[in-house]
């Protein structure tokens, strides 16, 4: 069953289905974080996400991703791979970030793709 926009919150961690197809493949059913407003979120059938990476290269210092820990894992939020999906393509939440995750990156975000 899909998420309804008021069920979606900015800086809330989700599952979504991030397949050719929804619903055909689990394998890409990935963790995202919503980063647009929501306002937005219920204004329009879209949101726009960042993906999480679970492989994160400790030899690269990626200046275009976020460490957090979830479920006592770290993730990386690849700011740089930034899109726009359907709402309906998010399958479920799993949480929410921190303030201060969520502070870096609305700063990560305004540095790379220069916004206030």
């Amino acid at each position: 069953m899909a998420l309804t926009p008021s069920e979606i919150e900015t800086y809330g961690l989700y599952l979504a289905d991030l397949g050719p197809m929804p619903g055909r493949d689990l394998r890409h059913v990935l963790p995202v974080v919503v980063v647009s407003r929501e306002e937005m979120n219920a204004a329009l059938d879209t949101v726009v996400v960042c993906p999480l990476a679970e492989a994160l290269r400790p030899s690269l210092s990626w200046r275009s991703r976020i460490v957090i820990r979830v479920a006592g894992k770290e993730h990386g939020i690849a700011v740089d791979q930034i899109r726009t999906l359907r709402a309906d393509r998010l399958v479920r939440r799993t949480g929410q970030l921190t303030k201060r995750d969520a502070a870096e990156l609305r700063r990560l975000i305004c540095e790379m793709y220069g916004t206030e």
